[in-house]
């Protein structure tokens, strides 16, 4: 018989974007070696989505394992250190002794993939090996409007288990990426969640977006209200808003107020800049 999976819950916690429920629940007995050094690895990238960097960057000392030492890699580079951090990865990535190591090569595809450099991302997550890292070439085609491929890659996810909570969010990022009819089945993965799991932003924001592909704007505001009530500050959820007012024909102002104070780097916060630098030179234009 396949002894029991200790860190199933814990995981799932971690995927659906219930941080601070991972981290509260990561008191997990009857750990070997290898599962503890994935729990801590959960946790670290708990406190990092949790944008507690200094924390994590603290805590990891140099004689910690490479999957944390890796972590403690994402850290410094959301903080501010993207040259060292970068830096160092590369320097890692090239020893043969630890360079292999999954976590590692992860948190490699997660710092290229925010570089908005997908051909190196891919170079170090192209040959998968743990559904990790499928669902970070799933992301990663998705960004690079090469639904093809990431199709290829779920199809992978789902031969190893097509049940596990990140198959099905990859289907349900593919399922939007596709669009059309695919929007519908994207929600029935996030509606599910719902029913089974804590009620996270995350899923709030699925299920939001779907709804916005669907024409049903009422619905989406009111679940991203929700979102909000847990994190005034996630940046998914204020962009959501941003958009879904726009189309209710309500003011967005302060919501985008509030991305450009929280996440001055957000893709929505640069459009915006973006067109108020054009519509000034054209009104310069016309004078």
């Amino acid at each position: 018989m396949a002894s029991p999976d200790l860190l199933f819950n814990l995981r799932n916690l971690f995927y659906l974007g219930a941080y601070q429920a991972a981290i509260n629940n990561s008191d997990v007995p009857g750990l070997d070696a290898d599962a503890a050094a994935e729990r801590d690895a959960i946790v670290f990238r708990s406190y990092v989505a949790l944008g507690s960097y200094q924390l994590v960057i603290s805590e990891i000392d140099s004689s910690a394992a490479t999957s944390l030492q890796a972590v403690k890699l994402l850290a410094l580079y959301l903080s501010g250190d993207k040259e060292g951090a970068i830096a160092n990865l590369k320097e890692w990535l090239s020893d043969s002794a630890i360079g292999s190591n999954p976590v590692l090569r992860l948190i490699a595809g997660i710092i290229f993939m925010h570089e908005q450099d997908y051909t190196e991302a891919l170079k170090h997550t192209h040959s998968g090996g743990t559904l990790d890292l499928h669902a970070l070439n799933v992301q990663i085609f998705i960004k690079m409007h090469r639904s093809d491929y990431a199709e290829k890659q779920l199809k992978i996810m789902q031969q190893i288990d097509e049940d596990h909570t990140l198959t099905q969010l990859a289907n349900a990022w593919l399922d939007i990426a596709v669009g059309g009819s695919k929007i519908r089945e994207a929600y029935l993965i996030f509606q599910d969640f719902a029913e089974k799991y804590p009620m996270t932003g995350m899923v709030l924001n699925g299920k939001a977006v779907c709804c916005m592909h669907m024409g049903s704007f009422d619905e989406a505001e009111t679940l991203l209200l929700e979102a909000l009530n847990k994190d005034a500050k996630d940046p998914e959820t204020l962009a959501n808003l941003i958009v879904c007012n726009l189309h209710l024909g309500k003011p967005s102002s302060r919501y985008l107020s509030q991305l450009k104070l929280s996440h001055p780097d957000h893709v929505l916060v640069k459009r915006a800049a973006s067109a108020e630098d054009n519509f000034e030179r054209a009104l310069q234009a016309v004078a």
